[in-house]
């Protein structure tokens, strides 16, 4: 740990208050107790709305004895053009009074009205205080891509507002002393505009959660018969694809392919995914369970299936991928540059054409019919999701940092 270090940071995650308590996504909170691995005292910003939490959230008490070590600045939730305005100015000066209370600051971006992640760059260019920039996808490119799907008033607003995110993006990225970027794809859209790029990964796994050897033994030896065990694990939202998934499934059906699926996750698309399984008469093969706030239960279906077939269509970094690989779970899915490098070291995974539901059928067909290849593709995975460490990946990104102050 650097002696005397301070950190401030933004981050975007909602902190919800009720009945006086606060309450943070459970990743967020262990994300808390990571930094204070690395940093003397720590101040985080978030946006605070007084509802209760959304299931599986926890109390931020919950963080444990590094919640000694850190303030929380609760900042308002103004994502409407009126509201950011409106609150603007105090926000500001807030900001820019905790920025020259601490040696290092960076902020998390993503968005337009409301992002204070992106007003905090500005006020720290405009102090002359190095920053980082932190990203795990190019939201701009998300919302781009939301312009020609769902109702329309959602569609005109992401038409009038993609470019000039995509400006903000590239304006506090090209006065970053230092960009995070989570995942080849981020990299890859920001790395052109910053000055010290550099490609990290943010996730909350520790060593104890990787699959065991007797665990991962004992897969392989089974994968030989029965039917293929197929799963996925997050938002039923079109980014990732769930029609897509179901069509997949619905031409292994129609391959022969004896398989058992379940999505976990529930989103906007859950109900249209649950008419098409019905239609395509796959409701006793396809389980479509929604919402899953037990990380245990979701680790343990990925740990139990053959493979994560996913049908990302975005430029984001999951971190199912992450996950399902230090499970022993091969990812066979849309090809994108973060799932490439994922697999780069050992070939853990099966990547397709984005958009080709019918190739990916036919290599999850292949996989099905021969089961040595599975096994091996099984054993590869393994390999691959075993650098992959929350401890490890937070050290490496503080000593990052350091550098840049």
């Amino acid at each position: 740990m650097t002696n005397d270090s301070s950190l401030l940071h933004y981050v975007p995650v909602p902190l919800h208050i009720q009945g006086g308590e606060s309450y943070l996504e459970s990743q967020a909170c262990n994300g808390l107790r990571r930094w204070a691995d690395n940093f003397d005292r720590l101040t985080f910003m978030f946006p605070q709305i007084e509802a209760p939490p959304p299931i599986g959230w926890k109390p931020i008490a919950s963080v444990g004895p590094a919640l000694e070590q850190i303030e929380v600045v609760p900042l308002p939730m103004a994502y409407r053009p009126d509201q950011f305005l409106r609150h603007l100015p105090a926000t500001r000066r807030r900001i820019r009074d905790l920025i020259g209370k601490s040696r290092y600051v960076g902020f998390a971006i993503g968005g337009l009205f409301g992002d204070w992640g992106a007003v905090a760059c500005l006020e720290a260019h405009r102090m002359g205080k190095p920053y980082f920039v932190w990203t795990d996808r190019v939201e701009s490119e998300v919302v781009r891509r939301s312009a020609s799907d769902g109702p329309w008033k959602r569609r005109l607003r992401a038409h009038l507002t993609h470019r000039p995110m995509a400006m903000l993006e590239r304006a506090v990225i090209r006065r970053a002393a230092l960009g995070l970027f989570h995942g080849a794809d981020t990299f890859a859209a920001y790395a052109p505009y910053c000055k010290k790029p550099e490609l990290v990964h943010n996730i909350h796994i520790g060593r104890e959660d990787h699959i065991a050897p007797d665990a991962l033994a004992a897969k392989i030896a089974t994968c030989a018969e029965g039917p293929l065990r197929i799963c996925y694990a997050g938002r039923a939202d079109p980014m990732k694809g769930p029609l897509d998934w179901v069509a997949t499934l619905e031409r292994l059906s129609r391959a022969g392919v004896d398989f058992q699926a379940v999505w976990l996750g529930d989103g906007a698309e859950h109900a249209r995914m649950q008419a098409a399984v019905q239609a395509a008469g796959l409701s006793d093969r396809v389980d479509l369970p929604g919402f899953v706030s037990d990380r245990n239960r979701v680790l343990a279906t990925l740990r139990d299936s053959h493979l994560l077939m996913f049908c990302h269509k975005t430029t984001e970094s999951p971190r199912i991928l992450i996950e399902a690989l230090i499970s022993g779970c091969p990812v066979v899915g849309y090809d994108s540059a973060f799932a490439r490098d994922l697999i780069s070291g050992h070939g853990g995974g099966e990547l397709v054409p984005t958009g080709d539901a019918s190739v990916l059928a036919e290599r999850v067909t292949t996989l099905a019919r021969d089961r040595a290849a599975l096994a091996a593709l099984i054993v590869r995975s393994a390999r691959d999701g075993a650098p992959f460490e929350d401890r490890a990946v937070f050290r490496h990104r503080s000593e990052l940092i350091f550098s840049c102050a």
